[in-house]
C-alpha cells in the first residue's frame, strides 16, 4: 500500500508540473483537477521523491548570450537575361553553403506583344552572408531594385522558453520511466504509460519548433523576382515616346469616365429621389385634372346633343 500510494502521489506531482509547461506552450493540458477555493493544493509526497522532483525542475530559464534573429529578404530587379541571372543566383547560393528552395522560368509579353523570359527564385544562404548575397544579386542589374525588403524577427525569448519547456518535459519523462520500472500492478503501469506518451508527444512537438527556429536563424531566405529589361523599357522613336502619350491618354480617359460616373451616381442617389418626391405628385395631380376636364367636356357635349333630340317632335 505504501508503494502504491507513493507511485500515485508522484504521478500527481509530475502531472501538475507537466500541465504548467503545457499551458505555456499552448498544448492541451493533462487531466488534473486539484483546485480548491481557487488555489491548487499539492498532495504530500515523500521527502526523497520530492527532493528528486524539485532538483529535476530547478533550472527553468536558459540564459543566452546571443540574440537569435531570423532575417529574410525580397528583391525585384530588372535584368537583361532573366534565365542567365537565375542560374547565376542559384550557383551563388550553393557556393555560399546554401541551396535553392524554388526556381521558376516562364514567358511574359511586353506592351508591344513581344514574348520575353521572366524568372523568380527563392534561395537560402547563411545568415551571416545575407548582405553579401544581396549585393551579388543587385549586381545582376544595371539599375536600382524596383523593390527591396529586408525583414528581421528576434526569436530569442521564444527560443529560450522552448528550451526551458523541453528540459522540464525531459525531466518528467525520466521520472515517469523510473516510476513505471518500479510499478508492479498492470493498472499502475498503464496509468504511467499514458502520462509518458503524452509527455513524449509534447517533447517531439517542441523539438520540431526548436529545429525550425534554428534552421531559420541559420539560413536566411531571399526571394528574387527577375524582370526582363524589355518590360520596363519605354518605347522611343526619335525622342518621341508613344508609350508615354498612351499613358497620358488613358489617364485622361479615366478622369473623364470618373467624372461621368460621379454625375451618374449623384443623379441616381440625389436628383432622382428629389424628382420622384416632388415631380411625381405634381404629375399625378395634373394628369388627374386633365382627365377630369376631358370627362366634363364629354358630358357637356353629350348633354348638348341630347337637347335637339327632345325638341324635334314639337316642331
Amino acid at each position: 500500500m505504501y508503494k502504491k500510494t507513493l507511485i500515485i502521489l508522484s504521478l500527481l506531482t509530475l502531472t501538475l508540473v507537466a500541465c504548467g509547461a503545457t499551458r505555456q506552450a499552448g498544448f492541451a493540458p493533462m487531466e488534473a483537477d486539484f483546485a480548491e477555493e481557487g488555489m491548487y493544493v499539492e498532495a504530500p509526497v515523500a521527502e526523497s521523491r520530492a527532493s528528486n522532483v524539485e532538483s529535476a525542475f530547478d533550472e527553468v530559464i536558459v540564459e543566452s548570450s546571443e540574440r537569435i534573429v531570423i532575417k529574410n529578404a525580397r528583391l525585384e530587379i530588372v535584368v537583361i537575361a532573366p534565365d542567365e541571372s537565375l542560374e547565376t543566383i542559384g550557383h551563388m547560393a550553393e557556393d555560399m553553403g546554401g541551396f535553392v528552395v524554388s526556381a521558376n522560368l516562364y514567358k511574359t509579353q511586353t506592351s508591344d506583344g513581344q514574348e520575353v523570359p521572366r524568372a523568380s527564385i527563392t534561395i537560402r544562404v547563411p545568415a551571416e552572408r545575407l548582405d553579401e548575397a544581396i549585393s551579388i544579386i543587385e549586381s545582376e542589374s544595371d539599375r536600382l531594385p524596383l523593390n527591396k525588403n529586408i525583414q528581421s524577427q528576434d526569436i530569442t525569448k521564444d527560443y529560450t522558453d522552448l528550451q526551458s519547456r523541453l528540459k522540464n518535459l525531459e525531466a518528467a519523462e525520466a521520472q515517469l520511466m523510473e516510476i513505471m520500472a518500479s510499478a508492479n500492478k498492470t493498472e499502475d503501469v498503464l496509468n504511467v504509460f499514458d502520462q509518458l506518451t503524452r509527455v513524449r508527444e509534447q517533447i517531439e512537438v517542441i523539438k520540431g519548433q526548436i529545429k525550425y527556429y534554428e534552421e531559420s536563424a541559420k539560413l536566411s531566405a531571399i526571394s528574387v523576382e527577375l524582370i526582363p529589361n524589355e518590360v520596363v523599357q519605354p518605347i522611343s522613336i526619335g525622342g518621341w515616346e508613344p508609350l508615354g502619350v498612351i499613358k497620358d491618354a488613358i489617364q485622361s480617359l479615366v478622369r473623364a469616365l470618373q467624372g461621368l460616373v460621379d454625375i451618374l451616381i449623384r443623379l441616381a442617389f440625389f436628383i432622382l429621389p428629389v424628382l420622384i418626391i416632388i415631380v411625381l405628385p405634381l404629375y399625378l395631380i395634373i394628369r388627374g385634372l386633365i382627365s377630369w376636364r376631358k370627362r366634363r367636356q364629354r358630358n357637356r357635349k353629350a348633354q348638348a346633343e341630347a337637347v335637339p333630340e327632345e325638341t324635334s317632335p314639337e316642331e
